[in-house]
């Protein structure tokens, strides 16, 4: 039988309702689990918004074909929970990539959400949707927007870490390199500033804002006088984190976008928004709009979750997330 092949922008065909019949749980089963989680830990809200984010930008690209094996295999995909995967013998994962590595968190939750699911309806929900749906939860039970995730991908039978290296915009973008990295996934400059808002929330380690600490004089002084007890140069503390959002860390709101039109943003891809460039009449409007910030934020989610899925028989449902079936 010939290999399928499905764009990126054809292949899905995903529905709000993929599970009502088959695990009509399974909604209130990931909810549950993510507030559990974030009640217990408020930044893990970020780590799960982070980790959809990371499994649909490697190994997506619009201007690709996204192709199906006769056997089910998928190769060259977006959302497909590749950034779950361990590593084996025969692949080698992508959580050791450089943006990856000691920086994504939250694998043992997915891991409990997908044994409850397991338990309730076995070998019916996919990891990849279990990312998208726990990355809205995040998002709500930290105060943000709702929106209704569309469902039905399947999981990837492989992983990248050339692509993890390559696919993932790095913090040291400039704004034009951002444009491209999302335009390269079929996502708008707009797009990307909403999609930039999930830095609302969440943490940096100290490796990717050295270099703005230390050689941009575009950063608020008192914050970097703060920064810098724990974040010394030329090296030293390398793990220690700061909040993307010093103002309310852990409230999805739009003070991201007010950070940013004082010079406090963390990083100098979150500055570029900010910096007399094409994004600034967005990020301004962002800065006085929490509802527009919002609408366009959901809207954008919804998209960057379509990126390259796979969905029919496809792939496969996996029993463990951390390995192919």
């Amino acid at each position: 039988m010939a290999a399928l092949l499905f764009s990126a922008v054809v292949s899905a065909q995903l529905s709000t309702d993929f599970y009502d019949e088959t695990c009509p749980d399974a909604l209130d089963i990931i909810e549950s689990a993510v507030r559990a989680a974030v009640s217990k830990e408020s930044r893990m809200g970020a780590s799960l918004l982070r980790l959809h984010f990371h499994d649909c930008f490697v190994n997506a690209n619009i201007i690709q074909k996204f192709r199906v094996d006769a056997d089910g295999s998928v190769k060259q995909v977006g959302c497909d929970g590749s950034v779950l995967l361990d590593d084996t013998a025969a692949i080698t994962g992508e959580k050791n990539a450089k943006p990856n590595k000691n920086s994504l968190r939250g694998f043992e939750v997915v891991d409990d959400i997908k044994s409850q699911l397991e338990d309730a309806c076995e070998q019916v929900v996919s990891c990849a949707d279990i990312l998208a749906v726990a990355a809205r939860d995040s998002v709500v039970a930290l105060g943000g927007p709702t929106w209704d995730v569309e469902l039905g991908r399947r999981d990837g039978t492989t992983a990248s870490l050339d692509a993890a290296n390559n696919d993932l915009p790095p913090p040291t973008s400039d704004l034009a390199d951002l444009i491209k990295s999302f335009s390269d996934k079929g996502l708008t400059a707009s797009d990307m500033i909403a999609l930039s808002g999930a830095h609302t929330i969440g943490q940096a380690r100290c490796t990717n804002f050295r270099g703005r600490l230390y050689n941009e004089t575009n950063l608020d002084a008192t914050l970097a006088t703060s920064l810098k007890p724990s974040c010394p140069n030329p090296t030293g503390g390398d793990d220690n984190t700061a909040p993307l959002d010093p103002a309310t860390s852990y409230v999805f709101d739009n003070f991201y976008y007010r950070n940013l039109l004082r010079n406090k943003g963390l990083l100098h891809s979150d500055q570029q928004l900010f910096s007399g460039g094409s994004a600034d009449a967005q990020t301004t409007a962002y800065a006085t709009d929490m509802a527009g910030f919002f609408d366009d934020f959901r809207g954008a989610m919804v998209k960057m979750g379509g990126i390259g899925v796979v969905t029919g028989s496809g792939g496969q449902v996996r029993v463990n997330c951390r390995k192919v079936n």
